[in-house]
């Protein structure tokens, strides 16, 4: 065992497959690298205590907002035969919280790395995804498993529910997308619920809608592969129709989309739920990135991030399965 250790996750954002996910259709989700979560711990400390940004303090006085945190760490010493160890464990999250990017798997995520790392063992990405789920399911009662997919992972994710968890090998060489935050808190409960609504009432109406939003998603894997940007662009500007006339963008939502199209993205759309969050946009270099941005800014973004594609790298693993670049 070390005395000290780090580790990190990304920010998660759904690409392409929002809603439709729900009911056992495709979706693409991207990790995101410049929004992550660090986490650190070191063992010359007395007692056990925890640093983020809801708590400072021992752990055992963690409220129920951090329960899941509070099990996951239980059970992670307990693998390790370690529940009277003496850490200090630091999080730093660049994840906003509420906004559809994965906070609380981000952050599961790198606190199961972090404690492998210290007892410098082996870990599968079967086995971090397992252990992930410890705490998602305290604090999302019945998570897909999307988030922690993600976070976890080092390229775009290909996500069937219960069925399909694997990592698109791609090559996009000079786009980026814009992402910009709303500044409203999704409501993931109040969307899922009003599309389900959607679909008892106004089957003739919805159905369709969801079933091309799955078919979108499997259209924009094969663009992915091919490096299609302008492609990917279209089939994001026709999921946002489709997630609009669901009625789960916003006004807000709506206006950066054409304020990021204007400005020169090949297409837009918001990512998530829905009912507030955020909006991403693909654009061809960093020029335009930069002009979206600013402009996404002046419209009311309360942040914007840039991702690059230059920066993936596709990863199938080592031997033990644990990824690598």
């Amino acid at each position: 065992m070390k005395e000290n250790a780090k580790a990190k996750s990304y920010a998660k954002i759904i690409w392409f497959g929002e809603h439709s996910v729900v009911y056992g259709k495709p979706a693409i989700a991207l990790p995101l690298y410049n929004v992550d979560v660090h986490t650190s711990i070191k063992t010359n400390v007395t007692g056990q205590t925890i640093n983020c940004r809801y708590f400072d303090g021992p752990i055992s006085e963690m409220a129920d907002n951090l329960k899941g945190v509070s099990v996951l760490i239980h059970e992670l010493l307990t693998i390790f035969n370690a529940t009277d160890l003496n850490f200090h464990l630091e999080i730093d999250s660049k994840i906003p919280s509420e906004r559809g990017m994965g906070s609380s798997a981000a952050t599961a995520v790198a606190i199961v790395r972090v404690f492998f790392n210290l007892f410098e063992a082996p870990l599968t990405r079967d086995r971090l995804l397992e252990l992930a789920e410890v705490e998602e399911k305290i604090t999302h009662g019945n998570p897909s498993g999307l988030d922690t997919a993600t976070a976890s992972s080092d390229t775009p994710v290909w996500f069937i529910r219960n069925e399909i968890n694997e990592q698109i090998d791609f090559n996009l060489s000079k786009s980026s997308l814009v992402i910009a935050d709303s500044g409203i808190k999704g409501k993931t409960g109040e969307a899922v619920s009003m599309v389900h609504d959607n679909l008892l009432d106004q089957p003739e109406f919805a159905k369709p809608l969801i079933e091309q939003l799955a078919q979108i998603a499997k259209d924009a894997r094969h663009a992915l592969q091919i490096s299609d940007e302008q492609r990917l662009g279209r089939l994001m500007t026709q999921s946002q129709y489709n997630l609009s006339k669901l009625g789960v963008s916003t006004r807000k939502l709506d206006n950066f989309c054409r304020i990021a199209i204007q400005n020169g993205a090949l297409g837009a759309k918001l990512t998530g739920s829905g009912l507030g969050g955020c909006m991403i946009s693909i654009v061809e270099n960093q020029v335009d990135a930069q002009r979206v941005a600013t402009e996404l800014l002046k419209a009311g973004a309360t942040q914007t991030w840039i991702q690059s594609f230059t920066n993936y790298e596709f990863s199938i693993g080592d031997n033990n399965g644990n990824l690598v670049k």
